[in-house]
């Protein structure tokens, strides 16, 4: 019988640190964030279906939102600064991520690839819900700025502005929907949430 490395290498990401480039008053790394966002982007996909009539299948915008950064594993989190510095850079690391993609995929036996093949190489049909998915990982990016800004570090002071900037200029309904409804919440103090 033979061994298959997949989801020895999945389970890694609990390894992969995210804002290293940032004094963090509380660590994340990307199967904390990978997790957030999928709970997000379910949530995104659940608000279109009840409140814009969309047909999402939620489910799977949160299995995508699971696996969306599993190259991390292989290639580390590069920096946003310095991974959209530039439009070379930023190409040759999409390269790396599809080659890390490639590789990772090559971990499974032959009949489980076309299953997980669509979390790595974006698949016809799911172009919507990799929006969501987009959009809940810069939601998430908001939250962590929140949750760091509210225990007094001002290292992410201006990481928040600029995040809340981003979100504000995603055109989706279900994202201005989250951030009118749901989003309020995560300024609030556990005290605050309990009242």
């Amino acid at each position: 019988m033979k061994n298959y490395n997949f989801f020895a290498m999945v389970n890694r990401m609990k390894l992969i640190d995210r804002w290293a480039l940032m004094h963090n008053s509380s660590k994340e790394n990307i199967a904390e964030h990978s997790h957030t966002v999928a709970v997000l982007s379910h949530a995104l996909a659940v608000i279109g279906n009840k409140e814009f009539g969309r047909n999402y299948n939620a489910e799977r915008a949160a299995a995508l939102a699971l696996y969306h950064d599993t190259t991390e594993v292989i290639t580390g989190d590069m920096p946003t600064p310095v991974k959209y510095y530039n439009d070379d850079i930023k190409n040759v690391y999409k390269e790396i991520e599809k080659v890390a993609g490639e590789r990772l995929i090559n971990m499974l036996p032959d009949g489980y690839k076309s299953d997980y093949l669509p979390f790595f190489e974006k698949k016809e049909g799911d172009e919507e819900l990799w929006k969501l998915v987009k959009a809940a990982d810069k939601i998430s990016a908001l939250i962590k700025c929140i949750e760091e800004t509210r225990t007094g570090n001002r290292e992410f002071e201006i990481a928040l502005k600029s995040q809340e900037e981003k979100i504000k200029k995603i055109d989706l309904p279900e994202v201005k929907f989250f951030c009118e409804n749901f989003l309020p919440a995560y300024y609030k103090t556990l005290d605050e949430h309990t009242k």
